[in-house]
């Protein structure tokens, strides 16, 4: 069987990469497309030391490693200029455009959807919001062009796995299609449970709007007597910074042995971003620390009250400060809220999708009279 896995853009290391990691572990002959391959000797050796056997006509445009988004109005007619004809079955890793590849009758695509289009669906105002008239006008037409052709596309798939119930509820919606939920894997043997905790509070992320840092300085602000510590890089730093008070500590960016160090010993971890699953509060459940999360999105079902953490309502400094202050009225079980994480781990991903994929080669080339692939 010849396989093909299509990623949205390699640029980083990040949540999606870590599901290709995972997705190649499985089939580890497959051949990679992307938009764009920029990522870093570091970065490529991390995913498996992954070779991209062909990225589209943006690779070459002129910014492009710098500023390839901006190239966002030719996404579509990119991903579709991908040839992948002579191969059996297409998995695209899709968060953007992937999903979005050619296909011919004869071949099976299924789409690990991370989510669909964030800005151009339920993300639309917040990514338009502060644009000047003229460059909002354009944005406007081109995201309404984007939902056109991203709702065109879905002729391209035969079969969803959504990686969350927040994300399958989201393709439901938009969609109008039904998918699999599998969990995306994560390396829960290397984040080990520790005990011992010290008197601080831990948030970590890159430093953007919609993770909402920001929020959490500002709620810390209000508590003096309470020590946080910042971990992450992003535009949003200076202006976190500029506001801090003496109780939290901005560290920038760490490497993953720091960032694994301070999650061990920190008293919780603090997440207000609505994600559509939320890799990093697992990692920080896995080293048995439990976490103060909002209830929505991926973390309103990972993270259970009372029992691996506390949840707040809404995005508000009061609602932050409140679950800080009733956690502190709480006990947790290191060992149990680690021991949990498990059902995360990267070989259960592995067997599921594997399992998942199996099933649906048997199932559409008996729906469609092919032969064994």
């Amino acid at each position: 069987m010849k396989i093909a896995i299509v990623h949205d853009w390699l640029v980083t290391n990040a949540g999606a990469e870590k599901v290709l990691k995972n997705i190649l572990e499985i089939y580890p002959d497959a051949d990679i497309f992307s938009l764009v391959d920029f990522l870093s000797p570091q970065e490529r050796e991390e995913i498996l030391n992954t070779k991209v056997t062909s990225t589209s006509f943006i690779q070459n445009l002129p910014f492009a490693k710098k500023h390839f988004r901006n190239y966002l109005p030719l996404f579509p007619l990119a991903i579709e200029s991908l040839d992948l004809k002579e191969y059996d079955l297409i998995i695209s890793s899709s968060w953007a455009v992937a999903k979005g590849i050619k296909k011919t009758p004869s071949q099976l695509h299924i789409s690990y959807c991370h989510t669909p289009i964030r800005y151009a669906w339920d993300l639309y105002e917040e990514y338009t919001s502060n644009l000047s008239q003229p460059k909002k006008l354009l944005v406007e037409i081109t995201l309404k062009k984007i939902r056109a052709w991203d709702i065109k596309s879905l002729e391209s798939v035969d079969y969803f796995i959504a990686n969350s119930d927040f994300v399958a509820q989201r393709i439901k919606r938009i969609y109008k299609r039904d998918s699999l939920v599998i969990y995306p894997p994560v390396d829960v043997e290397k984040f080990q449970l520790y005990k011992k905790k010290e008197e601080f509070y831990l948030t970590a992320s890159r430093l953007v709007p919609y993770k909402k840092t920001k929020l959490i300085v500002e709620a810390f602000n209000t508590m003096p007597e309470k020590r946080l510590i910042v971990i992450g890089a992003g535009e949003e730093y200076d202006a976190i910074k500029s506001i801090a008070s003496k109780n939290i500590t901005l560290l920038g960016y760490r490497d993953d042995a720091t960032m694994i160090e301070y999650m061990q010993k920190a008293k919780a971890f603090i997440y207000a971003a609505i994600e559509d699953f939320g890799i990093v509060p697992i990692e920080a459940m896995a080293c048995g620390t439990p976490v103060i999360a909002l209830n929505d999105g991926g973390t309103k079902e990972t993270i259970e009250d009372g029992k691996n953490g506390i949840h707040f309502k809404h995005q508000e400094v009061k609602e932050i400060v409140k679950a800080v202050e009733l956690f502190s009225s709480k006990s947790f079980d290191a060992t149990t809220i680690s021991k949990n994480t498990q059902k995360y781990a990267s070989k259960r991903f592995q067997k599921e999708f594997k399992e998942f994929v199996e099933k649906a080669t048997l199932k559409y080339n008996h729906k469609h009279g092919h032969k064994q692939i």
